[in-house]
């Protein structure tokens, strides 16, 4: 599968149709996702019309948008209309989308092909894809194992090269993550910068949208789409766009690198070994590594859980049965009605409502809830403190690899953990970008994490570029 810009620069120079693009597309898809899982639907019929469309808009001069052909998958819990958006829950089966998401319409817009929608966990609550009601997803590199998780079904498919580019969303690391499993480039730019219109709210305070690509390349450019203000999202931000995909420099001599004090303790050794190999390769193409301190990020996983699930509580309480989603009507009485109606929720999902709503009672609230908001604030500061010295910092994306399917059932707190490194990036308000630095001893791959300040993505964008450059 070639990359987003080769596609993209084929078909608006007539070496590639977009039919023809579109065609290997499917072709894979048909080929590996019966073992892979990452498409749950896919509208052949309908991405093969578009391409025909923008086949004769060419051969009549007309210009094409900036992804012109690019086939991408997009997860189950971004709105299409007339399409089915399910967040793979038994909740939403049959719930079609009344209108498009504004990261659809900019899709569009731009003259993508949109091929399907991808698999998730359901409501986006997982780190390994494996709540779905339609199954998991299996990892391409090895199908013993997990892709990550939520988005795993959007990394899968870019892995698998069913497509160049997918979107997915990303509260704690659900793109970064799964990115880092896969062995691809996952981005989520600074809270803001993508409208979250059109898109089934898990935490509203913590929820992105994120792009998982093939390179670093067609990363940026699939933010100069879908990045900008919407009318629509009150939450997202004025300032203007900068042309990503224009703004790798020449080289990144001078580059200040954060090591932040302790992040790489009780760390995996190969996983370890890594990271210090890719920063040593950094300071080789002369960046200058920097040691910061962030104290209070060792808390961002416990205030991570508190707000997202309290979120989580509040935004699911639409779903009672009355104005949409799954509704039981063997109910006797209005009890039983909500009880039964909410039923459909998976054993994931409720237990985070629970959680949730445990933080969010009178007698918990300001232990809990106002608490851990406090503690949000007092991370924030301490990466605000860091970025007065360096320009970006490097973390691990996770600090495991790819687990194997059904390995931590029965211990939760393992899968929590493996967004350890990427829900800081929520909490802090960050931007983060996971690329690939190698693979251990059994194959799997490892991914390094660039952070950056909001509003100052083309920084970690940069760095991505030439880490993958010289690797």
């Amino acid at each position: 599968m070639k990359t987003v810009l080769e596609i993209a620069q084929a078909v608006q120079t007539g070496t590639l149709t977009a039919r023809q693009a579109v065609e290997e597309s499917l072709k894979v898809i048909a080929e590996k996702n019966p073992q892979i899982n990452a498409f749950v639907e896919v509208w052949d019929k309908e991405a093969l019309a578009r391409a025909d469309e923008l086949d004769a808009r060419r051969s009549r001069g007309e210009k094409l948008g900036p992804l012109a052909g690019v086939p991408v998958g997009i997860k189950d819990n971004i709105l299409y209309k007339g399409h089915k958006a399910t967040c793979c829950s038994k909740m939403l089966e049959n719930y079609v989308a009344p209108y498009n998401s504004t990261v659809v319409e900019k899709l569009l817009a731009a003259d993508a092909v949109i091929i399907g929608r991808t698999n998730m966990d359901e409501f986006a609550m997982g780190s390994s894809n494996q709540t779905s009601v339609y199954g998991p997803v299996h990892n391409p590199v090895d199908v013993t194992r997990v892709p990550g998780g939520s988005s795993g079904g959007s990394a899968a498919a870019v892995a698998a090269g069913m497509v160049p580019a997918a979107l997915g969303t990303d509260t704690g690391g659900s793109v970064r993550q799964p990115a880092s499993f896969c062995g691809i480039v996952g981005i989520k730019p600074g809270y803001g910068r993508i409208s979250r219109y059109g898109i089934v709210a898990f935490s509203s305070g913590a929820d992105q949208v994120g792009v998982l690509t093939s390179d670093v390349s067609g990363a940026a450019k699939m933010l100069e789409v879908l990045c900008g203000r919407d009318n629509n999202d009150s939450t997202s931000l004025e300032d203007k766009v900068p042309a990503f995909s224009k703004e790798f420099t020449a080289d990144i001599k001078g580059l200040k690198v954060g090591m932040p004090k302790g992040f790489l303790d009780n760390l995996d050794e190969e996983i370890k070994t890594k990271i210090l190999a890719a920063a040593d390769k950094l300071k080789s193409l002369g960046a200058k590594l920097v040691e910061v301190e962030v104290p209070r990020a060792k808390y961002s996983a416990p205030c991570y859980y508190i707000i997202t699930s309290a979120e989580a509580s509040s935004n699911l309480a639409r779903f009672d049965g009355i104005r949409y989603g799954y509704s039981d009507k063997t109910a006797t009485n209005l009890e039983d009605y909500y009880q039964l109606s909410r039923a459909p929720f998976g054993p994931e999902v409720k237990k985070r409502i629970i959680i949730g709503a445990t933080a969010l009672k009178a007698e918990n609230y300001a232990e809990c809830y106002l608490q851990a908001l406090k503690v949000r604030e007092l991370i924030r500061q301490d990466f605000a403190k860091a970025f007065e010295k360096v320009d970006v910092i490097l973390t691990p994306t996770s600090p495991t690899t790819a687990f194997t399917l059904g390995a931590h059932e029965d211990n939760p707190l393992a899968v929590y953990l493996a967004d350890l490194y990427t829900c800081q990036g929520n909490i802090g308000g960050l931007a983060g970008i996971s690329v690939p630095c190698g693979k251990d001893k059994l194959g799997l791959p490892v991914g390094l994490q660039f952070y950056g300040p909001i509003l100052q993505e083309e920084k970690i964008l940069n760095a991505a570029y030439h880490f993958e450059k010289a690797l």
